[in-house]
């Protein structure tokens, strides 16, 4: 069985962190092809691992309507090129363009909602388009695989689809040997791995630790368009000798496995890979409370979880942890514990897998093999195209 995944961006984040994993894991038992619209970590990998890579030119984050256009005819030429028995999307762009052009061309294709265009936190104006677009394209979809309860909850809520069109596979990553020792008495390190974007709140993290009095030293690793102005924050506070800027790194593991503390100050979530890294290295985790982080941390048991945007309890508990180190401890152990038990790569493979089978046998009709009646292709694409300016990644 062939399988096309198709993502917009293949720089390192996220949503191509997972594809990576199922391109990894899968490429024993399926035949696994890659599409992106540029060159990057996401198509360096998939050189590694000797699978095929295709760039989409015209895939690009940004909304252009006409440059979109030709992004849907360029998917639905490499798709009836790949033959593909199944068309896994990933994120909002690659996820609209790829479910219409799969559903043109006639092959099932399934779409990860890695976090939805209208989750909590983003604008009214990104809800506006971005509802009545997912709603069009969930019709072009077998299955809709949503990696929190929470984004499938929301969905259920704006009424994108039918229920049985979903289904929620937790994000799972491969194990590592390198682990931390948070309750180690040296200097405490703080580490928030995430892009700077607008999703993200290194910002809000700055003015939660501006008024720790208790030692710290605070790692950001990640970049992007706000990473300057964050910057600039923290040289007007003074904080230059406890904050660092460690930019994309891809010694992720080696950082947490040296750090006592995770952070996330995050505006809106799915279910975010870098939690679970976290745990995966016996950290405990302070995040913001929001969509699907609950779903990973365990209050009071694995970390804490701080009301989204507020500051002033984020910073407590940061304060709490820095001022006790068995608690540090306690909080890493369970929280290794608990990515042992649930959130394992070899899960949530295995789960997916079984979606792609089940998928590939309901090919579409050919009374179904075009978009949505009464609809032409290019109004169509146009609808959908609009959501681009929803997409992270």
């Amino acid at each position: 069985m062939k399988i096309l995944l198709l993502i917009t961006r293949a720089e390192l984040g996220g949503g191509q962190t997972h594809v990576v994993d199922l391109l990894r894991g899968l490429r024993d038992e399926f035949e696994v092809e890659l599409a992106t619209g540029e060159t990057g970590y996401l198509t360096e990998a998939a050189e590694e691992l000797g699978i095929p890579a295709h760039v989409i030119p015209d895939l690009v984050q940004p909304m252009r309507p006409l440059q979109d256009l030709r992004a849907f005819w360029q998917c639905y030429r490499l798709i009836r090129k790949v033959r593909p028995d199944v068309v896994h999307t990933h994120t909002s762009k690659a996820g609209v363009i790829g479910r219409l052009a799969a559903r043109l061309a006639g092959v099932p294709a399934i779409f990860t909602a890695h976090t939805w265009c209208f989750a909590e936190g983003t604008s009214w104006k990104w809800k506006a388009v971005g509802i009545p677009a997912e709603r069009i394209a969930a019709r072009c979809a077998e299955q809709i695989i949503t990696v929190s309860e929470a984004n499938r909850e929301l969905a259920m809520h704006h009424r994108i689809a039918a229920p049985d069109k979903f289904v929620t596979v937790h994000n799972g990553i491969a194990d590592s040997p390198r682990q931390a020792n948070p309750g180690e008495k040296s200097l405490p390190r703080i580490v928030m791995v995430a892009r700077f974007s607008e999703q993200k709140a290194q910002g809000l993290l700055i003015d939660a630790v501006a008024q720790i009095r208790a030692p710290f030293r605070l790692l950001l690793v990640g970049d992007g368009p706000l990473r300057a102005a964050v910057e600039r924050q923290v040289a007007k506070l003074n904080l230059g000798d406890r904050v660092s800027f460690l930019g994309q790194r891809m010694d992720i593991a080696e950082i947490l496995a040296s750090s006592h503390i995770f952070a996330l100050f995050t505006r809106w979530e799915g279910f975010p890979i870098s939690i679970l890294e976290a745990m995966r290295a016996g950290l405990p985790v302070v995040a913001s409370d929001v969509n699907g982080v609950r779903e990973a941390v365990a209050e009071g048991a694995t970390g804490f979880l701080a009301p989204a945007g507020d500051i002033a309890i984020f910073r407590r508990r940061l304060e709490q942890l820095l001022e006790d180190n068995s608690l540090r401890e306690k909080f890493g152990i369970a929280g290794r514990q608990r990515f042992e038990k649930e959130f394992t790569v070899e899960a949530m493979l295995l789960r997916t897998a079984g979606i792609y089978r089940s998928a590939a046998t309901r090919r579409p009709s050919p009374e179904t093999e075009r978009p949505p009646v009464g609809t032409s292709v290019g109004t169509s694409a146009n609808v959908l195209m609009r959501t681009a300016g929803t997409n992270r990644k």
